[in-house]
């Protein structure tokens, strides 16, 4: 006999939902934010199917339409997908970067993702004032472009373009796909002192939004660094492009005395 196809499990079955009608927070928002803390807390991992609304609309004595509008908010949120013939599918969890000098291929080991990368460009090209202005070498002068597609678990996340000054290292095609430009540069003896950093926000061009899988006009998240070796020596300046929907900063801010 041909093997019978499995039914797909719910994955939000071992969790502990639960909503109090007594809260002033809206019944959706309360469920929404639970099964995000789950998706954060990889308890529901990547890939995982939530199962139908109707059941877990009876599990936690609530309507279908309340229970829609929590996992829609987290559709638009990028957390979930809904795939025809699947269900609806945990993507995975949004990506909380510290405001740090850290790189991004180090911080996305550290929170468990898979990461890959794609070098799109690795040359020597004549500085523009901007980047010159930053490395503090003349307009024109030889640097070193670094421009790669970042993704995790197969999914893009960030493009990442870098320059440094011409034959501060070695930058080979082969290992930069394979580990970070960070770890690159303290393998070759330069110590990572202290940077200089800017965070903005842009709208995807046609060509941006095809490179990260957005649609045209999606917000990113911009970051500029200019970042100094131990002896004051400007050896790294990044212009990045992140998924807003996939990415986030996260800031430490401290009262004054």
């Amino acid at each position: 006999m041909p093997k019978q196809p499995r039914e797909p499990t719910d994955a939000t079955a071992p969790l502990r939902l639960s909503v109090d009608r007594t809260s002033p927070v809206p019944l959706y928002f309360q469920l929404s934010q639970q099964l995000e803390a789950a998706i954060g807390q990889g308890t529901l991992a990547p890939g995982s199917l939530l199962g139908n609304e109707i059941e877990l609309a009876g599990r936690l004595g609530l309507s279908r339409p309340t229970v829609r509008q929590a996992i829609q908010s987290l559709v638009d949120k990028g957390l979930l997908v809904r795939r025809r013939g699947v269900g609806t599918q945990v993507v995975h969890s949004r990506v909380r970067r510290p405001l740090e000098l850290s790189s991004l291929y180090d911080d996305l080991e550290a929170a468990g993702r898979r990461p890959a990368t794609r070098v799109l460009r690795n040359l020597v090209e004549p500085a523009t004032a901007e980047v010159a202005a930053a490395l503090g070498v003349p307009e024109g002068a030889d640097v070193h472009l670094v421009e790669r597609l970042r993704s995790a678990h197969g999914e893009p996340m960030a493009h990442l373009r870098n320059h440094l000054p011409a034959g501060l290292l070695p930058l080979e095609t082969g290992q930069l796909e394979s580990t970070g430009l960070y770890r690159l540069m303290r393998g070759a003896g330069i110590t990572l002192h202290s940077a200089r950093q800017s965070v903005g926000a842009c709208a995807a061009g046609g060509d941006e939004a095809l490179l990260l899988g957005e649609a045209a006009g999606a917000p990113l998240l911009t970051m500029e660094r200019t970042t100094f070796d131990d002896t004051g020596r400007a050896v790294e300046f990044g212009s990045h492009v992140y998924r807003a929907s996939r990415y986030a900063f996260e800031f430490q801010l401290l009262v004054r005395p």
